[in-house]
């Protein structure tokens, strides 16, 4: 049932997206608001607190998204919120870049760093992942200030950490082995 419902959102957000040439965009700003999301318990519990009333959750939303996200994108985020479906919203948004990498042959890769990565960098790490899945992959950008440095990437069921602290993990446990 919640498989068909994020389904149900995600191709019809789609579908309005590509209908009004944003879908790129809607998908992207869906993905940050999503892995935002995730990771503030704040944010979370404000926006599935049934005590709360909706006009102040929107009123939350509105200040955290206001004018920098389009519309479309927006609605969605307080349709949900106002259906108590706020927890779904990550789901959506990973279907939601699936569908649309999908549509243009491509894998999505999540790929986590400590800090903003650049053009040239997003690029090669593009090309390298590429390579390495055998289909041409879409990177959507995650900053994940745990990471002490490196990458974590993850395309579909495949993950390749590069994070500095899984390297240092495999030389602690190299070290113990002798």
């Amino acid at each position: 049932m919640a498989d068909d419902r994020v389904r149900g959102y995600a191709s019809g957000l789609l579908e309005l997206a590509r209908a009004e040439g944003v879908a790129d965009r809607v998908s992207d700003e869906l993905y940050r608001i999503a892995r935002a999301l995730e990771s503030s318990a704040d944010l979370r519990l404000a926006l599935s607190d049934p005590r709360l009333p909706p006009e102040r959750k929107h009123g939350i939303v509105a200040d955290l998204l206001g004018s920098r996200v389009l519309p479309l994108t927006l609605n969605l985020v307080n349709l949900l919120v106002a259906a108590e479906r706020s927890r779904d919203l990550p789901a959506i948004a990973d279907r939601l870049a699936a569908l649309s990498a999908a549509e243009r042959e491509r894998a999505v890769a999540e790929v986590r760093t400590a800090r903003e990565l650049d053009e040239e960098t997003t690029a090669r790490l593009a090309e390298a992942l590429s390579r390495a899945t055998g289909k041409q992959v879409e990177i959507k950008a995650v900053i994940d200030p745990s990471l002490l440095g490196g990458v974590v990437a993850r395309v579909g069921d495949t993950v390749i950490d590069g994070s500095l602290r899984h390297r240092l993990e495999g030389l602690r446990q190299a070290l113990q082995r002798r």
